[in-house]
C-alpha cells in the first residue's frame, strides 16, 4: 500500500516534530485503531513515553495522512 501525506499534514509533522518512520509505523503497525467522522480512522501508537495519534483516509491502494500529533498517554 502506497502512503500519501496532504500538504496539511507535512505541515503539522514538520511543526510537531513526527517522523515518517513513526507516521508509517503507526499506519503499519498500530497498537488501536478507531472509527473517526468522515470516513477517516486514527491510529494509535506508543511511541516512548507518548501517543501517537494519525488521522488518515484508506482506500484499496493507499492510505491518505491527514494530520498526526502526540498525545499523552491514557487520554484516549
Amino acid at each position: 500500500m502506497n502512503i500519501i501525506y496532504s500538504i496539511h499534514a507535512r505541515k503539522n509533522m514538520i511543526e510537531r516534530r513526527i517522523s515518517k518512520e513513526d507516521v508509517e509505523e503507526a499506519i503499519l503497525n498500530p497498537d488501536k485503531i478507531t472509527e473517526s467522522r468522515k470516513g477517516r480512522k486514527i491510529s494509535q501508537k506508543v511511541i516512548g513515553n507518548r501517543l501517537l495519534r494519525v488521522i488518515y483516509l484508506q482506500t484499496e491502494k493507499v492510505y491518505i495522512i491527514v494530520t498526526s500529533y502526540y498525545t499523552r498517554l491514557g487520554k484516549y
